[in-house]
């Protein structure tokens, strides 16, 4: 009842059924069972191409974009009217103070520069 069960090695079972012309086939190569059915052939089906203009596909591709775009767009939590407000009102005045700080970072580098060449 505690004894385990091995599987058996089947790759031994292979060498052991392989015939005098297969033993000097390379051994990388796949061995073959004796007795082991044939593989289906696949018949060879060429895709058709398709009749619809490029210009017709391109269009189809535009629409079902556009489809997907509307539909994220209903997915997404807009700001409310003040939040977007407030947030203009922050962007508005950092943009101000950087620029004055530049402004006079500028004007101080320019009266520097002017002073050592006069």
């Amino acid at each position: 009842m505690g004894r385990l069960l091995r599987k058996k090695d089947s790759t031994k079972k292979i060498r052991k059924t392989q015939s005098a012309d297969e033993v000097g086939r390379d051994q990388n190569s796949p061995a073959v069972q004796v007795g082991a059915p044939p593989a289906a052939k696949k018949s060879y089906t060429p895709a058709s191409k398709p009749t619809v203009a490029k210009e017709k596909n391109i269009i189809d591709k535009s629409i079902q974009f556009l489809r997907e775009v509307k539909v994220e767009l209903k997915k997404v939590t807009w700001p409310s009217k003040k939040q977007t407000m407030g947030s203009t009102v922050v962007v508005l005045v950092i943009v101000t103070i950087i620029s004055l700080f530049l402004g006079v970072v500028d004007a101080g580098l320019s009266g520097l520069i002017r002073a050592v060449l006069q």
